[in-house]
């Protein structure tokens, strides 16, 4: 099943926006699981992201950035679920 990450820090109103959004949307996939990390926590992480947050990752490859369409999201959790 999908594994969604969203990449966020404190105090990023643009992560306040998608985190319903993505959260939503992985409710509706029953299989699927969400995992939210801030970049502070982690080196590589705040290097290599901190000018693109929120970041959505789906199965480790980034799916969006900024902005989260849920229809978007919704789609590639379907494709992610038909090839599991």
């Amino acid at each position: 099943m999908p594994a969604v990450t969203l990449l966020t820090k404190p105090g990023c109103h643009l992560c306040d926006d998608a985190r319903p959004i993505v959260e939503r949307v992985v409710a509706e996939h029953p299989g699927a699981t969400l995992q939210e990390r801030s970049i502070l926590d982690d080196d590589a992480l705040r290097e290599e992201y901190a000018e693109d947050i929120p970041v959505v990752l789906v199965d480790g490859r980034v799916h969006s950035n900024w902005h989260v369409d849920a229809d978007r999201l919704r789609r590639a959790l379907e494709k992610a679920e038909s090839r599991a």
